[in-house]
């Protein structure tokens, strides 16, 4: 994972034991984020891919010490198959939250003051995290963190790597597999990137986080209900 500024140690999730992870309904159609992210993309993505992970966790820890564990847990000690299909769990549920249908622009408020305080400006933010997005070679992630300082810090990560394992908390991502994009933009990241900040980007997903101290957001990843 890409170094950040600083770091934070804090945890977006409720520790729950004892539970039966699931996957929340996505937050919108699957049509919803056209033309940008189409329908069957979304589809494939949140069917195939996010569920299977959430499968192939739910096998692994079958019997196991860590079927009592939550998920941000797993994400943070475990490793193996365990770790990859529930970081993946986790990342995705978190990344569905990090779009929004209309979304993109700028922040306004605090959060956009804290984003200046932090890159120097909205532009030099956008630059950082599309040279985050673009330059993490093969699969993986880019992520908007907050360090222990309060500031803001642009990092990627590899395949499933994960910010709760670096005690950043994570604030917004972007998923930057191949199969994220690949049927609307072919081997093109670079405009995935770019419709993601520009007609996506869900800025009240990350001032929530920003304003919350130990629960940003909806809990991501997968969950007991």
């Amino acid at each position: 994972m890409a170094q950040p500024h600083r770091a934070r140690s804090a945890d977006p999730h409720p520790e729950e034991k004892n539970v039966r992870f699931e996957i929340p309904p996505l937050p919108y159609p699957k049509n919803a984020l056209e033309p940008h992210i189409g329908a069957e993309t979304l589809d494939l993505h949140y069917e195939k891919h996010h569920k299977g992970y959430l499968a192939k966790l739910r096998k692994a820890i079958e019997g196991t010490p860590d079927a009592e564990q939550s998920l941000a847990a797993l994400v943070r000690k475990s490793s193996g198959d365990v770790f990859n299909n529930a970081a993946q769990v986790w990342n995705h549920d978190f990344y569905w939250l990090s779009l929004k249908p209309g979304g993109g622009g700028a922040p306004s408020g605090e959060l956009l003051e804290v984003i200046e305080g932090s890159f120097g400006s909205l532009g030099d933010f956008r630059t950082a995290f599309a040279e985050a997005a673009n330059g993490e070679f093969g699969s993986g992630w880019a992520w908007l963190v907050k360090d222990a300082s309060g500031a803001l810090a642009v990092v990627h990560s590899s395949d499933a790597e994960n910010p709760l394992q670096r005690d950043l908390v994570p604030l917004l991502t972007l998923d930057v597999w191949e199969h994220a994009y690949y049927l609307d933009y072919r081997n093109e990241r670079a405009r995935y990137v770019d419709a993601f900040l520009d007609h996506l980007l869900n800025w009240d997903f990350v001032a929530n986080n920003l304003a919350s101290e130990s629960t940003p957001g909806r809990a991501a990843g997968a969950r007991g209900r």
